[in-house]
């Protein structure tokens, strides 16, 4: 009998990098998604240093990555008088062995697709395809529930399934039918971008103001040779009361800048003025920032989760995307450790599922951006000399603990082995 492929629902960057990494490891699989084109949509994310460098172990590297972003040479926070909190190198100038990147995230996904099209073939993404439900069967295989766009309905057998279907899992949801609604916390973000001169070190990734209104912004292209402009990506954020009951299972809303620069009236430094930068885009999205409460795990049988699917966060570490390629190459490497079955799904949730899950709730509690959350404490977000407020220890200590949970420490990343090692196959 033919060998049944592994089905990846969903082909954002999560389950094309899936595909990817099975397709190296020898595994036939198929990603059904389901809008019926694939599109560049979104703005900036981040991919952090060990995301980086599983994409390069995937043969997608510096080359490919600069056409789409750029690296990025600084993290800071910024105090409400424009102070500096606290500020950092990264990627190779923090010694790393791997860049952290600044890139579009529609952009990455399309490259993601080339890559897929171009070593599986164009059938293996299949659009207008979303996967509704599952049924574990008694020899070993996955039965699956299809819905096409046209409303038309099938099944699909496959050999395993990995639900990389996102915030709205269907697979999550039949997985955890009791699990709690999406969770909102009163954020708003507007996101956007804007022609920009670059500011500090010219990569740098800036967070301003407090953990309940704030200014995130960092370029994701080098500047024009002609203009000295580049194309910078900003997050704009307030916090209110989510008892109003905001509707928040929403993403990416279009909205006119006027509907919300007044909240940044004023925010203007001889470095930096907000409000003008705001106006230089021609429109923005707006959506709650939102997660899911941890589950206790992320496998039913032959079918597993990951990615937004696994571990919805918010994305104040920048670390959304990179954790589902991370999550795509544990998987692999336990597929080649335990075969194609169980026993790989269970290692791999057995490894990430907890950690994973407190990092979810870190993130829910400001993440990196704490340190706003303690110099609001102690201030009230304005001081002459950060010293006084939180001795450069504390905020070293601080952010080491978010990188060792968010798994980038840097003497752990750099010391460990390839996850998969090269020509690794998945035995029968």
């Amino acid at each position: 009998m033919k060998e049944l492929p592994v089905l990846v629902a969903g082909a954002g960057i999560g389950g094309l990098a899936m595909a990817l990494t099975l397709h190296q490891i020898g595994v036939p699989c198929v990603v059904f998604e389901q809008v019926r084109e694939l599109k560049p949509l979104g703005v900036g994310i981040n991919l952090q240093p060990n995301a980086v460098r599983e994409l390069g172990d995937l043969g997608i590297g510096a080359e490919e990555l600069d056409r789409i972003g750029m690296p990025a040479r600084e993290w800071a926070l910024v105090g409400l008088n424009g102070n500096d909190i606290y500020s950092e190198p990264r990627g190779l100038l923090a010694g790393y062995r791997w860049p952290q990147y600044a890139v579009h995230r529609g952009e990455l996904q399309m490259l993601l697709y080339r890559k897929v099209v171009e070593r599986m073939g164009p059938g293996a993404v299949r659009t207008g395809r979303r996967v509704i439900g599952y049924r574990n069967e008694a020899d070993g295989t996955v039965t699956t529930s299809v819905e096409a766009t046209d409303g038309g309905r099938s099944e699909f057998r496959c050999s395993l399934l990995i639900g990389a279907d996102g915030m709205h899992s269907a697979v999550r949801a039949q997985m955890h039918p009791a699990q709690p609604p999406i969770h909102w916390g009163g954020a708003i973000m507007w996101r956007g971008v804007s022609p920009g001169v670059p500011i500090r070190s010219g990569a740098s990734f800036v967070g301003l103001g407090t953990h309940r209104h704030r200014f995130v912004f960092y370029p994701i292209s080098p500047p024009d040779p002609a203009t000295g402009l580049a194309t910078i990506n900003w997050i704009a954020e307030v916090t209110v009361d989510a008892a109003e009951g905001r509707k928040n299972s929403g993403w990416f809303r279009p909205v006119a800048i006027d509907d919300f620069i007044h909240h940044f009236d004023g925010w203007t430094w001889d470095w930096l003025d907000v409000p003008a930068l705001l106006s230089g885009a021609d429109g923005a999205y707006e959506n709650p920032m939102i997660d899911r409460d941890p589950v206790a795990t992320w496998q039913d049988g032959r079918v597993i989760l990951i990615g937004d699917a696994a571990h919805p966060m918010y994305p104040t570490g920048s670390n959304g995307a990179s954790q589902a390629i991370v999550d795509t190459r544990t998987l692999g490497a336990a597929m080649v450790e335990h075969g194609l079955g169980e026993a790989a799904l269970a290692a791999y949730d057995s490894r990430f599922c907890g950690p994973i899950s407190q990092l979810v709730l870190r993130n829910r509690g400001a993440g990196p951006f704490g340190l706003l959350n303690l110099v609001d404490e102690r201030c009230g977000g304005t001081f002459d000399t950060i010293d006084d407020v939180i001795p450069s220890e504390e905020r070293a200590a601080f952010m080491a603990g978010y990188k060792k949970a968010a798994g980038f420490a840097i003497d752990t990343l750099n010391t460990a082995p390839p996850t998969i090692a090269p020509g690794a196959k998945v035995s029968r």
